[in-house]
């Protein structure tokens, strides 16, 4: 049976082949070739390279955890307590980046709709017969206007 880390990992990784119906490392390798071919890709195989860093990060903190914990007496002291909170900062940072690569994974995700509408309308603003704002300085009087009689402070 596989562990948690595994199963992360392993069904993300499964999830990306399945998204570009090819295995990932031969995804790796056309991202590598051509990395503007496909900026969808570049930015999922970056986010799991992210998210491989961090798991083994975790692995790491959980090792560390479990040496220190077999070495100690019932109450952990404090290098014991900053190890298991390394251990949960590491399980967060893996976390967020499963979250990041499934979002990158999932079209209709909240906030992909609005971002594919902006940019079409990016798109389309290239179809403009003319500049969206005036882009020529306004015209200017020849003469500096006089000073408003009353302003400014009594001595």
């Amino acid at each position: 049976m596989l562990d948690g880390a595994d199963d992360v990992m392993g069904v993300i990784t499964e999830q990306i082949e399945a998204r570009f119906d090819m295995g990932f490392a031969e995804l790796r390798s056309a991202v590598a070739a051509a990395p503007q071919a496909n900026r969808e890709a570049t930015e999922i195989v970056h986010w799991h390279d992210k998210l491989a860093e961090s798991q083994q990060l975790l692995e790491k903190a959980e090792d560390e955890l479990v040496a220190v914990l077999e070495t100690q007496p019932d109450e952990l002291d404090d290098p014991a307590m900053e190890t298991a909170h390394r251990v949960n900062a590491a399980v967060a940072a893996r976390d967020g980046r499963a979250m990041v690569v499934r979002w990158l994974l999932d079209p209709t995700a909240t906030g992909k709709q609005d971002l594919a509408a902006e940019r079409l309308a990016r798109l389309n603003r290239g179809a403009r017969s003319g500049p969206a704002v005036q882009t020529s300085a306004p015209v200017r009087a020849a003469t500096a206007p006089e000073a408003a009689a009353g302003r400014g402070v009594r001595r």
